[in-house]
């Protein structure tokens, strides 16, 4: 009996003890998970946003929970195109969002997003991650407390030249049009003589709708789709030459990148990679298919009339060439190594 008690007893204390562990490893285990909040740029509808969700819950799950990312949608944290400076201020630890929203902060923000005669998707993406592209935005960004790095861009295919009320059949049409265009775009149809507006994509269908504009560039086919835009506009204008490439990348707080486990840095930068390059993939398969949707709707598609291309790619040539001569330093860094990266490309393609 005494014996039998003995090893009740001892049973006991080995329960306990093992109890205490396992409360004691499920503290640390809390104690040890980090938590990062992170915001796109877009409405819930946009996909880069959906996409920018994706990897949130992909991190968060890949981790195990020691990396809870939470997502939030554009605009919600901080005003629409403010998120890199959100990172910079601790608010957020990560966002996603266009180079070209942060024309304020570095000029050169424009030569790698929406670049009127700038690189196509696939080459952007390569001279992003292969030709030093991702180390020359950390050096653009100098001491802002954000970093990126190869992987984290998603060049996205072509954006849609316009989305217009006005029907596009020569130079004539574009002087006096009233038009969203963001970034060097923008400045490059403003001195050809468009009178173009900063709306954020949030705003354009309800700034169509009131006559605010009379055309916009937003986006892709696939993504301008699933935003109604066929509700509000009757021409689609394709072509390569505003927006060979939309390209959208992801950003990191530098002291909350440090603070981070090896492995985890690693885990981050691999998703990263990986939900860039399906986004990227999902919208030029959409887009193809978007086409027939917006015709179906009523809308009209065409190719923008050459003469307006061929302007619009004169007066982009001239633009970055007075711009680098202007400007020199990291511009000039970037913009001679995307044109050397450009002609190599070209050579083979």
């Amino acid at each position: 009996m005494f014996s039998r008690k003995k090893v009740f007893v001892s049973l006991i204390s080995v329960i306990a003890i093992a109890v205490l562990l396992m409360v004691g490893a499920t503290s640390a285990l809390a104690a040890d998970k980090i938590v990062w909040k992170s915001s796109g740029h877009g409405p819930a509808t946009d996909p880069s946003q959906i996409y920018h969700d994706k990897l949130c819950e992909a991190i968060t799950e890949a981790s195990g929970g020691r990396l809870v990312v939470k997502a939030f949608v554009g605009g919600s944290v901080v005003p629409a195109y403010k998120e890199l400076d959100a990172v910079h201020e601790g608010v957020l630890q990560m966002c996603y969002t266009c180079p070209m929203y942060n024309l304020d902060k570095w000029s050169a923000a424009g030569l790698i997003s929406s670049r009127p005669g700038g690189l196509p998707g696939e080459a952007l993406r390569t001279w992003f991650n292969y030709g030093g592209g991702a180390d020359l935005m950390n050096k653009m960004m100098g001491d802002y407390n954000v970093m990126t790095f190869p992987g984290a861009l998603s060049p996205l295919p072509e954006e849609v030249f316009f989305h217009s009320k006005v029907k596009l059949e020569t130079m004539d049409d574009i002087k006096g049009l009233k038009a969203r265009c963001m970034g060097d775009g923008g400045e490059i149809l403003a001195r050809m003589g468009a009178a173009t507006v900063i709306i954020p994509g949030g705003e354009l269908y309800e700034a169509m709708k009131r006559g605010t504009i009379d055309a916009f560039e937003y986006s892709t086919l696939a993504s301008n789709w699933v935003m109604h835009f066929n509700e509000v506009a009757k021409y689609v204008y394709l072509s390569p030459s505003r927006a060979p490439s939309d390209p959208q990348c992801f950003y990191v707080n530098k002291d909350a990148w440090n603070e981070l486990p090896d492995d985890l840095k690693r885990l981050v930068q691999d998703e990263v990679d990986k939900w860039t390059q399906a986004q990227h993939e999902y919208l030029v398969y959409e887009s193809v298919k978007a086409v027939d949707k917006f015709r179906e709707a009523g809308c009209e598609v065409y190719k923008v009339p050459k003469d307006i291309e061929d302007a619009l790619l004169a007066e982009a040539a001239k633009f970055y060439e007075e711009k680098s001569a202007k400007e020199g330093g990291i511009f000039t860094e970037i913009y001679n190594s995307m044109k050397a990266y450009g002609e190599a490309y070209n050579a083979v393609h």
